[in-house]
């Protein structure tokens, strides 16, 4: 396999409203650590990950400077401004990148940063499909049937498992692609989409390959996702 000078871009924008916390919940401490730290280790721990970008409200800097000194974190190269979304924060990013004079076959890894528990082979599996085959989006099978339900009270039919994929981060792709498919939702005025790998679909990107997630690397959602945090955490230690 070539080798590839591999960029984590993580995206810490967000409020974090349904949390219901004081501040957004990749700022959270818990247990003694923020969020956003552990979530910034994982990249910092994996050999092939060379450099760490990150995304966030510019208020919330100072704090994530600090948390990379806390942590040793040296890998952060740089702190890019937040969007209004997660979408319009990950264009920043990727902006910032083709600006400030990336090579455009680094690999890219758009990852949320409140999926704290983001495993090393994630991170490697995300690489090595991309370095193959083009992209890589994180995935892991489903496993339950789905309802269809236009209005979130009554359902009205169902999706069957089979050929549904329940979609994680990191989604990764060269940064020369990503530069593409930026280019060319502004050209078919898709000004949002729900994340970059949903972009890819809207712009008829195929196929996507899929990296395989982890069920640990969750979303940090709701509160009752504290509680499994700490938990699967307290079992890396």
């Amino acid at each position: 396999m070539k080798q590839s000078h591999n960029i984590a871009l993580i995206l810490a924008g967000g409020t974090g409203e349904r949390m219901h916390a004081i501040v957004p919940k990749q700022f959270m401490e818990i247990d003694g650590e923020s969020v956003l730290l552990h979530t910034m280790q994982a990249f910092q721990k994996h050999p092939l990950i060379h450099e760490i970008l990150l995304v966030c409200t510019p208020e919330w800097e100072p704090f994530v400077l600090s948390e990379a000194r806390r942590g040793h974190i040296d890998k952060l190269k740089d702190i890019v401004n937040a969007g209004e979304s997660s979408f319009a924060s990950a264009r920043n990013g990727i902006e910032h990148l083709a600006k400030t004079g990336a090579d455009p076959e680094t690999i890219v890894l758009v990852h949320d940063a409140v999926r704290p528990l983001i495993t090393q082979d994630i991170i490697s599996r995300n690489i090595a499909v991309c370095l193959t085959r083009g992209n890589a989006i994180t995935a892991l099978p489903s496993y339950e049937a789905y309802l269809v339900t236009p209005d979130g009270s009554s359902a009205d039919g169902f999706m069957p498992r089979e050929g549904l994929m329940r979609a994680q981060t990191p989604h990764t792709f060269p940064l020369s692609t990503l530069t593409q498919m930026l280019q060319a939702a502004d050209q078919q005025g898709i000004n949002t989409s729900q994340s970059i790998f949903t972009l890819a679909g809207e712009l008829g990107i195929a196929p996507l390959h899929i990296a395989r997630g982890d069920l640990r690397n969750f979303k940090l959602t709701e509160q009752p996702d504290i509680l499994i945090y700490r938990a699967l955490k307290a079992l890396e230690e």
